[in-house]
């Protein structure tokens, strides 16, 4: 008998000092900037990670050798208000095509100086019971920490453009 799963997802909230086009902007074509390179997928060492831009864009991680590793595959591009990404690694943190769970972001304006990002990474049961309660266990540690990561280089980017400073 072949039995559905669920696992529930993880959930993330947190609130930007940042215009919303800055935030998904900081968020997508600054991943490089915020994203811890130990915590790569693909080759070691890694000298860039980042983002292209629109439907079928990717995740990339770029080793110093040039190596290039997918990560995930953009499927929803609606700047800056959300974005949607196919999750292509499994629970030993290796890239995987077969494995897709999603990460959903959306950006929310809150007045004109900030936006609140919702996250929310699912479809861990596409991984099969074991390695999808695996990985969200993983991504429910670590999601906090990144979040924390970005928000941090969306307000100081701002900040030290003078951007928003009277």
């Amino acid at each position: 008998m072949n039995e559905r799963i669920a696992i529930a997802p993880v959930r993330k909230t947190i609130r930007v000092a940042a215009p919303i086009d800055h935030a998904f902007d900081v968020f997508t074509t600054g991943l490089t900037r915020w994203w811890p390179y130990d915590y790569g997928v693909g080759k070691q060492p890694i000298a860039k990670v980042m983002m292209e831009p629109g439907p079928g864009g990717r995740w990339v991680e770029i080793a110093t050798d040039g190596t290039e590793t997918t990560v995930a595959t953009i499927t929803v591009w609606e700047p800056p208000h959300h974005l949607v990404m196919l999750w292509q690694v499994n629970a030993q943190w290796k890239p995987d095509s077969q494995m897709q769970s999603e990460v959903d972001v959306r950006f929310i304006a809150e007045g004109t100086e900030a936006t609140v990002v919702e996250l929310v990474h699912h479809r861990f049961e596409t991984m099969g019971a074991e390695a999808g309660a695996s990985m969200r266990r993983d991504v429910d540690g670590g999601w906090p920490g990144l979040l924390g990561r970005f928000a941090n280089e969306a307000t100081c980017r701002r900040a030290s453009n003078g951007e928003g400073v009277d």
